[in-house]
């Protein structure tokens, strides 16, 4: 997968909330009490015959993952993406945890496949179920770092 993955800003929450079906002003508040980091597709470089007025260096929103400390764990409170993106972003979240002495926690919703699929490439282990939210079941998923 070719993406960059840059730290969230406060002109993304639109984008975000549209991509999580929620309004702008809560994605807002999530950027400003966790940390959220974005995929983006890097935009192509131009070739010889490529019409540059169309302005397609703007980057497109491809996910995103916000995660916050609590109790020595790392714990990821949202992933949107693709599988390839969400397995993509988990990165960022683990790499803050090894680099810590910290361990991963993720409660996934059984219907969000590619979230599943993210979190077992990734190298997480279903450790039981979770809440349910909005009577959906969950599964929480752990990740810990090897000593």
């Amino acid at each position: 997968m070719d993406a960059a993955v840059r730290d969230a800003v406060e002109d993304d929450a639109d984008t975000l909330g549209a991509i999580v079906d929620l309004p702008g002003d809560v994605l807002r508040n999530v950027i400003h009490d966790r940390t959220v980091r974005v995929a983006v597709d890097r935009p192509r470089e131009s070739g010889p015959n490529d019409d540059t007025s169309a302005g397609d260096d703007a980057e497109s929103v491809l996910g995103f993952v916000a995660f916050d400390v609590r109790d020595g764990t790392v714990h990821v409170t949202q992933l949107a993406g693709d599988a390839a993106v969400a397995e993509r972003l988990l990165a960022e979240p683990i790499r803050f945890a090894v680099r810590e002495g910290f361990d991963v926690a993720f409660v996934v919703p059984e219907s969000d496949a590619d979230a599943v699929t993210a979190a077992e490439a990734a190298g997480f282990t279903a450790v039981g179920p979770g809440p349910s939210f909005d009577d959906q079941a969950t599964t929480r998923y752990r990740f810990e770092p090897s000593e």
